[in-house]
């Protein structure tokens, strides 16, 4: 019996994702592509991947860095590196930066995919606790995207959706304006704009509207939180 595959690609070169994609998914494995670094790093933390296949010069953020970044952040998919930078040491940095494998460019596919069946095999098995969020009697699954409070669904928008899964991912934390700007606005400066404001009000809205335990709090002067305590 085929055990389907969840891979990301991150590949700049369309015409080579267009390749990888199709041989993929005629084998009848799920495969998701990012064409740059930020968009592969955005896809990397949100979804639930059982190996990453990370081409090493991509645009936004090369390879070993957006590596580097998710293993500090403790998210250890399995990434397979392909590179036209073959060399022993060109190998070496990129297990270094956190690859658990390194195939050079040019490739056979039957060997690509050789090596990402042994890494899927090799796939942490997510915790439910790391799939599934919970601040007191809220919930959100990150696989299906449902989020309920006291058993009843409440329905987000995508944006919303990000910055509820990032509080609660830190919850009990002070999370402050820039680390949301990063992580859910995928914006590196400060726009001078009440966004962020706007967004936690309607979240906030959503979530705390009609419940005495109000979990998303503002903390002055320093970002917001998510908690199960109104303290």
């Amino acid at each position: 019996m085929l055990r389907i595959i969840k891979l990301l690609l991150i590949e700049d070169d369309a015409s080579a994702a267009a390749y990888l994609v199709k041989a993929f998914r005629e084998l009848g494995h799920s495969i998701d592509h990012a064409p740059d670094g930020i968009n592969g790093y955005t896809m990397a933390t949100d979804g639930c991947y059982d190996v990453l296949i990370v081409d090493r010069m991509i645009p936004r953020m090369d390879g070993l860095a957006l590596i580097r970044v998710l293993r500090e952040q403790s998210i250890e998919t399995p990434v397979l590196i392909l590179s036209a930078l073959g060399q022993v040491d060109d190998r070496a940095k990129g297990l270094r930066a956190g690859a658990d494998d390194y195939l050079p460019k040019p490739y056979a596919f039957s060997e690509l995919l050789a090596r990402v069946e042994i890494l899927s095999r090799r796939a942490r098995v997510t915790p439910t606790e790391e799939i599934i969020f919970r601040v007191a009697d809220l919930e959100l699954d990150r696989l299906s995207h449902r989020v309920t409070r006291a058993g009843v669904e409440i329905e987000l928008q995508p944006r919303e959706f990000r910055l509820l899964k990032y509080l609660m991912r830190h919850s009990g934390q002070v999370v402050t304006r820039t680390m949301l700007l990063e992580q859910v606005w995928d914006c590196h400066f400060d726009p001078q704009t009440n966004v962020i404001d706007v967004h936690v009000s309607r979240l906030r809205s959503k979530i705390d509207k009609g419940h005495d335990l109000q979990l998303i709090h503002t903390i002055r002067g320093a970002g917001y939180t998510i908690r199960e305590t109104n303290r």
